[in-house]
């Protein structure tokens, strides 16, 4: 079963390493191979979130959120997306993007001779606004997840009162909103508050359209317990099928951008960083999801999808603080493993003690 799902993922790895050895040499090998590691550690979370979505498709939608879906998420979002910021940013077309982004100024300087910014320094710039989009987008997943009154919660002592306050309608939208705000006027530079927050609240807007068009064409999954969002739809085909697959592509496009913007840090070549977080890294996050899925994991181990949503939370944050100071890496992809991490142990203790008591840990709430 294991090489049977992660087949594909092996095979694709090794043909990206000889890709990546036949264009750069062994140091273009190097980065690719570190680049798919970033990717998977930064990942880890998102592959659960996907897991406790795919879950609740059809066969068809799940065969296609991992055949079309894997074409987007690796060509869209880890080399197209990259470019059009850039064609964006500097009026070029978007040959002369690709031109730029294959062409950098020697010695990795920010500018060219002539003045004018590089690649890596134009994606750079844009980043307050594509952290804010990507940030509220995630926040809104956060903050919809545990202000929903649940009947297993992990973080009691915590979950318990927020869901009692997340009564309130619409809470969500106005603690988003209230942090928008506040990262657009402390953390923004001068010139970047306005579209700060008008990308802000394109992410807001972008979560609550495709999460309501979910809930339109929800189907009820008896004896499940909600989640809350898309993810609350069961085996869902047709339209409610279409617009789960929808939801995971923009989830999947928020969790890419700090891998993407974080891949400069180890190299501008857009070709490399295609290869190793997209093709390496993508493709394993997939397998991973589909794992995740295949082996009931988020089954057996309750308290994985309230890890994977409170790292989801401090990546949202990450993500808004990051519009004004920059974060390491290894910082976000640590708070991630934290999180799943302990949500993992505590599974474990949790069905280790119901089932010294002769509880069945699947049906026990």
């Amino acid at each position: 079963m294991v090489l049977r799902i992660f087949g594909w993922s092996i095979g694709v790895t090794i043909v990206s390493m000889a890709v990546a050895f036949l264009y750069g040499g062994w140091q273009a090998l190097f980065l690719v191979a570190i680049l798919g590691v970033l990717e998977v550690s930064l990942s880890f979370d998102n592959a659960v979130i996907n897991a406790t979505v795919l879950r609740r498709m059809s066969e068809f939608w799940q065969k296609i959120f991992l055949t079309i879906g894997i074409v987007i998420a690796v060509f869209g979002m880890r080399l197209l997306f990259p470019l059009v910021i850039v064609w964006a940013a500097s009026g070029k077309g978007p040959v002369a993007a690709l031109d730029l982004a294959l062409n950098p100024p020697a010695d990795d300087a920010a500018y060219f001779p002539d003045g004018s910014p590089s690649y890596e320094t134009l994606l750079t710039d844009a980043h307050p606004q594509i952290a804010a989009f990507g940030g509220m987008f995630l926040l809104m997943l956060f903050l919809n997840f545990i202000f929903e009154d649940r009947d297993i919660t992990w973080l009691s002592w915590l979950e318990k009162p927020l869901a009692r306050i997340g009564r309130l309608d619409q809470l969500s939208v106005v603690v988003a909103g209230l942090l928008l705000v506040l990262s657009a006027e402390f953390l923004a530079a001068d010139d970047k508050i306005s579209t700060v927050m008008v990308s802000g609240v394109l992410g807001m807007i972008t979560y609550i359209a495709v999460n309501g068009l979910g809930e339109l064409f929800h189907v009820d999954e008896e004896g499940e317990e909600p989640t809350g969002g898309p993810s609350n739809l069961a085996k869902a085909t047709g339209k409610a099928g279409f617009f789960l697959f929808l939801y995971l592509e923009v989830l999947d496009a928020s969790f890419s951008f700090d891998g993407v913007i974080g891949a400069f840090a180890i190299t501008a070549d857009p070709i490399i960083i295609a290869l190793g977080l997209g093709f390496i890294g993508a493709m394993f996050v997939r397998s991973i999801t589909v794992y995740l899925v295949r082996k009931g994991t988020l089954s057996d181990y309750v308290y994985l999808e309230h890890g994977a949503h409170w790292a989801i939370g401090a990546l949202a944050v990450i993500l808004l603080v990051s519009i004004g100071v920059h974060i390491n890496e290894i910082i976000t992809g640590l708070v991630g493993v934290f999180f799943i991490g302990a949500a993992f142990i505590s599974s474990i203790m949790r069905n280790r003690k119901l089932e010294s008591k002769g509880v069945d840990t699947h049906t026990h709430v």
